[in-house]
């Protein structure tokens, strides 16, 4: 094992270690947008224990998957002599079943790592690739203790849909699973700095809002470099690697990709989130399964984020664009076409209204993603909560305005946290104007809902409120991005 090269996944590598050191055969998932860095952690987790690996092709044949199957237990056999093609998966799990008998027959007592990634690849159409799957783990892996079959995939509704949820053979034979995320603020830092990349919190917060935690982006970024020669060099220079990832990203994921793109580009342009019948309307998509099948994908590759209003029930969800990639690509590198700006591109951008009204939609979206944290700052971490945000629609003649509050954490101590998230290249400022906004949100928050909970503000900017008598009136608490690391 090099747990010195895995940096953060505390949780993963606990689950993962406690399924090495079991004395039964263990059947682990492990699924996660692509370019998350699942293989990643299963080769540096397991190192020399993996004795045998395939990795799936994407787009091809049954015949090209086989042949790939082939070289694969080549090289792990390692005599430089490649078995035959199999006729058929049956055939393939037989021949890995005779290997690894064979490691057994040769006195190798330590666990066997079977590695299959990419697992969804593997499965092409009419190839019966999962009956044989099946198979080979109820018939024979299943009771080999010292074996630990690990199975990989990037379209996580798929590997939900067949494997973790699986009704057939399947059901209920995994012993562990995994849903790897990108790396949070905090995992980001360190995977910059084990690369030799120093960035100040801010330039890593701003880092963040463009292109998240995933790895492989992260992994472009050089030492010497700010946060702004970063994007420039990866989204903005003709060779960047972000300039055509976009289409590529879902196009891997999806058979059906031209219609998650249509819901994440209209997500892209109604900030505050859209409900299901919104995103038809929308998107011109028909009702029924396959638009809830497309939100699931979407969902749980962590692309979308579906949350249920204060007060609301869950058919009054709405759905979110999470993924800062997509945003940053919808709203800034897309515009672009083939054409490169130049060098400095994104510097020169700075203080200009759209990236200002970027910056704040994507650090709201940072914060959201980091409630944890909050909460943490707060001093509330171990009190039940439920997150969530609240709107108030109002018809031009009534009483009361509309109001759009960004996050309620309802504490069951009888406490609703009111959460205003703030991006601001300095100390926030709250005028005379915003406080008044700010005591028109609380009023109407508590005239609206009837409740009779403390309603505590807390503001969430990048460097704390400037202290004037409007935050000493209104802020009960005040927390920066030190507090989301």
């Amino acid at each position: 094992m090099s747990l010195n090269q895995i940096v953060g996944r505390h949780k993963e590598k606990e689950i993962l270690n406690r399924v090495l050191q079991s004395k039964e055969a263990e059947f682990v998932a492990v699924y996660g947008r692509r370019r998350v860095g699942k293989t990643h952690l299963i080769r540096e987790f397991f190192g020399d224990a993996i004795c045998f690996e395939i990795v799936g092709l994407h787009g091809v044949t049954l015949p090209e998957q086989l042949d790939n199957f082939a070289r694969s237990l080549n090289r792990a056999i390692g005599l430089g002599i490649q078995p035959q093609r199999p006729s058929s998966w049956s055939e393939a799990f037989q021949q890995l079943e005779k290997y690894l008998q064979s490691l057994k027959q040769r006195g190798i007592k330590n666990r066997r790592v079977v590695f299959l990634d990419e697992l969804p690849w593997l499965n092409t159409p009419r190839s019966r690739f999962i009956s044989s799957l099946e198979h080979f783990w109820n018939t024979w892996a299943s009771q080999q203790k010292d074996l630990i079959l690990v199975i990989c995939g990037s379209a996580a509704s798929w590997m939900l849909q067949n494997i973790v949820k699986a009704k057939g053979g399947l059901h209920n034979r995994l012993t562990s699973q995994i849903r790897l995320l990108p790396f949070t603020l905090g995992e980001t830092e360190k995977y910059l700095l084990s690369r030799g990349v120093e960035l100040t919190h801010l330039q890593v917060v701003e880092l963040y809002m463009a292109i998240g935690g995933v790895p492989h982006y992260l992994k472009q970024a050089e030492p010497g470099m700010s946060s702004s020669q970063i994007l420039d060099k990866l989204c903005f220079s003709s060779s960047g690697q972000l300039r055509d990832e976009f289409e590529k990203l879902y196009a891997s994921l999806f058979d059906d990709y031209k219609q998650h793109l249509s819901i994440v580009k209209s997500l892209a342009q109604k900030r505050k989130g859209m409900t299901r019948n919104e995103i038809l309307k929308r998107t011109g998509l028909t009702s029924g399964g396959s638009i809830s099948h497309r939100l699931e994908e979407l969902e749980e590759s962590g692309f979308i984020q579906s949350v249920v209003p204060f007060g609301k029930r869950t058919k009054d969800a709405l759905y979110r664009l999470s993924d800062e990639y997509s945003l940053f690509y919808l709203d800034w590198i897309r515009k672009l076409g083939k054409r490169s700006p130049g060098d400095g591109y994104w510097l020169l951008q700075q203080n200009k209204p759209l990236r200002n009204n970027w910056s704040g939609y994507a650090f709201e979206n940072l914060c959201l993603k980091h409630v944890q944290k909050l909460k943490s700052g707060l001093g509330i971490e171990k009190v039940e909560t439920t997150e969530s945000p609240w709107h108030y629609y109002s018809s031009p003649n009534a009483e009361m305005p509309g109001v759009q509050i960004d996050l309620l954490i309802d504490r069951r101590d009888d406490t609703i946290n009111v959460c205003e998230m703030k991006y601001s290249g300095s100390e926030f400022i709250i005028n005379k104007k915003y406080a008044a906004i700010l005591r028109q949100k609380l009023d109407v928050l508590r005239r609206v809902t009837g409740t009779r909970k403390n309603l505590f503000l807390t503001m969430v900017t990048t460097f704390g409120c400037a202290n004037n008598l409007y935050a000493k009136e209104l802020v009960a608490h005040s927390l920066t991005i030190e507090d989301l690391f």
